[in-house]
């Protein structure tokens, strides 16, 4: 036992409902051998139908759990104080008409954001005067500007999402990707904030 055990809680983990959650599932370990295996497999958390969906696991009841097993094992806690364990209940089943009036509206909302853009800033007016000055005559549509234009929001749009329906372009995350990632960061600090019961003390 002189060897310390050597544990770090992961950000996050995904179970299923009513499941046993276990030291090795949350933390990562470094101890020695059959050891360390055997710790791996301690229960921690037994999943309840009345957590909902999220539970935040504290290193205080790691640190316990430890502790009712080997008792005089030296510890050595690094990373994380909580980590956000979410509960994958079924999904229901997608309704179609409902996924097609979100995309219809979606799809109109962007294109007359487009459009009242290219008003305010003049777009057409731009096109024709640039026209005028390349070939020094009049045009009220000129196109050889006007659908390379159009092509080109296509192409940046699909280059700024770095996605084209579920092909990655390149392994560097788009500005949607990492926003997401800053929003998940700032929900799982909440829960840890608010969800967590040992934060909250009343004194009598």
């Amino acid at each position: 036992m002189n060897q310390p055990l050597f544990l770090k809680l992961r950000k996050r983990l995904a179970v299923k409902p009513n499941a046993t959650i276990t030291l090795g599932d949350i933390c990562q370990l470094y101890w020695d051998g059959d050891r360390e295996k055997a710790l791996a497999r301690l229960p921690v958390y037994q999943v309840k139908p009345a957590d909902g969906n999220l539970i935040i696991i504290d290193i205080m009841q790691v640190i316990k759990q430890i502790r009712r097993v080997h008792p005089e094992l030296a510890l050595e806690v690094q990373g994380a104080a909580h980590i956000v364990v979410e509960v994958l209940n079924p999904r229901k089943k997608a309704n179609l008409l409902m996924v097609t009036l979100v995309w219809v509206l979606l799809f109109v909302g962007a294109g007359l954001a487009i459009m009242n853009f290219h008003t305010d800033v003049s777009m057409l007016q731009v096109h024709q005067r640039i026209h005028y000055l390349i070939t020094g005559q009049a045009s009220d549509q000129p196109l050889w500007l006007q659908i390379p234009y159009s092509i080109g929001i296509g192409l940046g749009m699909i280059l700024f999402f770095n996605h084209i329906f579920q092909k990655r372009i390149n392994e560097e995350p788009s500005p949607l990707e990492v926003e997401l990632f800053l929003y998940q960061q700032n929900l799982d600090q909440y829960y840890i904030q608010h969800e967590n019961k040992e934060n909250e003390r009343i004194k009598p």
